[in-house]
């Protein structure tokens, strides 16, 4: 059986000081490249600027996607449009000109520990149509049944158009928890004909990543999310992949390939995107 796996390399509150993070955007392109031999089905992108601040600016995230295409041409795109830092949907949506093949849309506001991430109900139908305008299909994030009922909401409007893919985030405080529960009423809600692929934030990464695996349709995985492979060991994001294959490899799993995840019809719907 074939599991996408969603590769997050960077995020948003990774630093120097607290993991081994690729920030500058020579090394995302080489944590993405050793991550896509090792293997991944799509990677979901942060960019920083030369001080290594988050930056929403195209010049940098083009750096980053250019890179990407030239070592991993095959691989799907996916950019962040997080509105944790640039709520402006101008800045938010900048990105979008490099018509990558899918772009997140967080389906509420939400508070981290750190901050919150705003997501206002017009600038979601923004976001959207924004994504229409360039073909690029969204990445419908997630982190409790709120959210997969704003999402079921927009799909029955007809304002999200199919297909859909849901990457559902476990562990936040202020969220739904990686327990069995949980995860049972989530699946639940979903709709049923979604891809649903399983995060989860620190400690919980792991747990939720075998959820997904085993009941869902893979995971999300990398140090945007969890910055250590075990207590007082940070990791690195080629650590977090080798574990979750060996435990594939365990449950008889192979990784979606990125062209299989196209075929399901997850790539820019401009057909002269390249």
């Amino acid at each position: 059986m074939k599991k996408i796996i969603n590769f997050t390399p960077t995020g948003t509150q990774t630093t120097r000081q607290n993991s081994f993070a690729p920030l500058e955007p020579n090394e995302i392109i080489e944590s993405v490249v050793e991550a896509n031999d090792l293997g991944i089905t799509l990677v979901h992108l942060h960019a920083r600027d030369e001080n290594l601040e988050n930056t929403y600016k195209i010049e940098y995230f083009s750096k980053i996607v250019d890179g990407i295409r030239k070592y991993c041409p095959e691989l799907v795109i996916c950019v962040s449009l997080s509105g944790r830092n640039f709520p402006e949907v101008e800045k938010r949506t900048e990105v979008l000109q490099l018509m990558p093949d899918m772009a997140s849309l967080t389906l509420s506001s939400l508070n981290f520990q750190t901050g919150a991430s705003i997501n206002e109900p017009d600038v979601i139908l923004q976001l959207i149509e924004q994504m229409d305008k360039w073909g690029v299909i969204p990445e419908l994030e997630c982190f409790d049944t709120g959210m997969i009922n704003k999402a079921n909401s927009l799909i029955s409007k007809n304002i999200i158009k199919s297909p859909f893919y849901f990457n559902v985030i476990l562990g936040n405080l202020y969220n739904s928890q990686s327990d069995i529960l949980s995860v049972a009423n989530i699946k639940h809600q979903l709709p049923k004909n979604s891809i649903i692929t399983l995060g989860g934030i620190a400690s919980q990464q792991l747990r939720s990543n075998i959820y997904g695996l085993m009941d869902f349709d893979g995971i999300r995985i990398g140090l945007e999310d969890n910055l250590m492979f075990r207590k007082g060991e940070k990791a690195t994001n080629s650590d977090l992949i080798k574990r979750i294959n060996r435990i594939m490899v365990e449950l008889d799993l192979e990784v979606m390939s990125s062209n299989e995840f196209r075929k399901l019809g997850y790539e820019n719907r401009n057909t002269n995107h390249r």
